[in-house]
């Protein structure tokens, strides 16, 4: 590895409720640089998360990505001629990257309504413990707990 290892930039909270995960989860959404078009979707979103469920939103969204977070996945390493899928805890940091992900895949991939009604549903789900979020989490413990026989391959 060359060189120095790149300095993490803090990001800046977004303007309307003050919020740094929720800046970080508008720039997952914005796509090709637009923004504006990523914050109308994303407070699109919390308005009508506030208008279904009379709370605050933002504390929706909070309960939404904690729910869909995974505490283990799975790494592939090759021992011994073998590829071992083996158990591994996740950073914080990818937790949370994550967590977008799969809601805003979840969200693009159902049809016939705008973005914002799509993510609003998914996060009420999410925030519920059911969805297709919740899903691919529960999916990939699975896998962990399936593989958890390999653990011993980890290294620490």
């Amino acid at each position: 590895m060359r060189g120095k290892r790149a300095v993490k930039r803090a990001i800046q909270p977004d303007q309307k409720y003050r919020s740094t995960d929720l800046a970080k989860f508008i720039n997952y959404v914005m796509e090709r640089g637009k923004k504006t078009v990523a914050q109308k979707v994303v407070y699109g979103m919390l308005d009508i998360v506030a208008e279904k469920t009379k709370l605050n939103p933002l504390e929706v969204f909070e309960t939404a990505i904690k729910n869909v977070s995974p505490v283990v996945e799975v790494r592939s390493r090759r021992v011994g001629g073998a590829n071992y899928q083996i158990p591994v805890p996740v950073r914080p940091e990818r937790r949370m990257m994550l967590s977008y992900r799969w809601i805003i895949e979840a969200a693009a991939g159902a049809k016939g309504r705008p973005m914002k009604e799509k993510l609003a549903a998914e996060i009420l789900s999410a925030a519920n413990n059911e969805g297709a979020a919740i899903k691919k989490k529960m999916d990939v413990h699975r896998m962990a707990e399936a593989n958890r026989a390999f653990a011993h391959f980890a290294r620490y």
